[in-house]
Parts: structure tokens; C-alpha cells; sequence
């Protein structure tokens, strides 16, 4: 693995540094996630770039993160899981949400670990251990989260709100992920989706499955609604097929 500057850091993937820390951590708004992963999915990088995504590390708890509690974890996870094939979480102390920083304005955690034995009360009713076993189950589900190739964003009217498509080649598999990046307020936004090139039939409706709350939608057409609350879920991770009579 390797983590330094960005010139450096394409050249030991060049040189066979297979895992690549990013600068994920520190891009939250949607235009900085939009630019940094056009750049990072660009076809010539990611020959040999392979990004690993992580919310926060033993070393960093970014500021987003110390004010966003508990909704602003799981936007953190459902980013790093859906918008990388390789992904990775710091443990116990983030599945418990553990977000007290050392001291004001510090990017360093109160009683990291690094530095003491810990036990840990991993029933805490604050855990997203369930969230993230939902995570874990769509990404061996779905082949189209195993590889980065076909990330593709989306429009949203709304620029707290991020949309996004994944999908294998021959149209199989096909993820779209739209999420609230404000953890603190619900939002809406209309997306709007070029069907055909996710293999889907403009003239039909199509279904969505939503992999983490286990409930399915029917949409029409490339342009639809999508409200989400962060209290109870700041993202749909849909799994997208065209719609079938039973």
C-alpha cells in the first residue's frame, strides 16, 4: 500500500503498489467527489491505479466526519464502498462511530488506538455493523461494484445530492447509487439517466431494488424523484433491471 503525494503515488503504482490510499477523506462536496473520481477513472490512470477508499483512517478523522455523527458515517461508507472496487474501514472505531476528535480543529482521534489496548462493546445500539453487512452483501452480489471501468455520474438539480451508475458490460448488472451528502437535513433532487446506454428500454418502465433497505421502486423515463432523510437512510443503492410482468 501507499499514501503520499499524488505524482509519487503513480509511480509506485507503476511500480507495483497494488493498494492506493486516496485522497478520498478530504473530497465531501459533490463537485470535488465528481472531479477527483473522473480523474482517478480517467482510462490511461486506471491502467495502473487502483484507489483503496477509506471514511477515516487511524491517523485522520476529518472534520466532516466530527460534526456529521452517526448519518454522516454511513454517507462516508456508502461512498467508499460503491464508488470503489477496494474499500476499507478503520475497525471498531468507526463501525461505533467513534468521532471525538483530539482536541478543536485537529484531524487526529481522541484515544486512538494506536496508542492503547482497547476493548469494545460491539452490540453498542450505535454500531453500522448492519449497514455496513448489507454493504459487504450488494458488493459479492453485484459484479458491476467489482471494478471501477464504468463509474459514471449523473445530473442531480440539486448539489447536496450525488447520482451515480455502475454496470458490467453486457448490461447484467447495472447499480445506480443516488445519496444525501448533507448529514444533517433531508433533501430532493430529480436525476436524470441516459437509459439506453444503461441498457434499459426508454419506452418501458424499469424496476429498482434497493439493496440496503430491501424495497423496489418502478421508474419511467431517464428523469425521476428521489427524496432521502439521513436519519433514516441517506442513500439508495438500487439494483436496476427493466421491468418484468409476473
Amino acid at each position: 500500500e501507499a499514501f503520499t503525494r499524488p505524482k509519487l503515488m503513480q509511480h509506485l503504482s507503476k511500480l507495483g503498489f497494488t493498494q492506493s490510499y486516496t485522497y478520498f477523506i478530504w473530497r465531501n462536496t459533490a463537485w470535488e467527489l465528481r472531479e477527483y473520481f473522473t480523474e482517478l477513472n480517467n482510462p490511461w490512470f486506471r491502467e495502473f491505479f487502483r484507489p483503496n477508499l477509506w471514511p477515516t483512517t487511524h491517523d485522520v478523522l476529518h472534520h466532516y466526519l466530527q460534526v456529521g455523527g452517526r448519518p454522516g458515517s454511513i454517507i462516508r461508507l456508502i461512498l467508499a464502498g460503491t464508488l470503489s472496487a477496494s474499500y476499507g474501514i478503520y475497525g471498531p472505531a468507526f463501525e461505533l462511530c467513534e468521532l471525538t476528535p483530539l482536541e478543536e480543529g485537529s484531524e487526529e482521534f481522541l484515544n486512538s488506538e494506536k496508542y492503547e489496548i482497547r476493548t469494545w462493546n460491539l452490540d453498542d445500539p450505535n454500531s453500522l455493523r448492519d449497514i455496513i453487512k448489507r454493504l459487504n452483501q450488494a458488493r459479492r452480489d453485484h459484479p458491476a461494484l467489482q471494478s471501477n471501468h464504468s463509474l459514471r455520474f449523473h445530473n442531480c438539480t440539486n448539489d447536496q445530492m450525488l447520482c451515480y451508475t455502475k454496470q458490467t458490460d453486457d448490461f447484467s448488472d447495472v447499480i445506480l447509487v443516488v445519496i444525501n451528502l448533507d448529514p444533517h437535513q433531508t433533501h430532493n433532487t430529480f436525476v436524470d439517466l441516459p437509459l439506453e446506454s444503461l441498457g434499459l428500454d426508454p419506452y418501458q418502465d424499469y424496476q429498482l431494488r434497493d439493496l440496503l433497505m430491501d424495497v423496489e421502486y418502478t421508474w419511467f423515463g431517464g428523469r425521476n424523484y428521489v427524496e432521502l432523510d439521513p436519519n433514516v437512510m441517506p442513500a439508495h443503492v438500487f439494483w436496476v433491471k427493466q421491468w418484468e410482468e409476473t
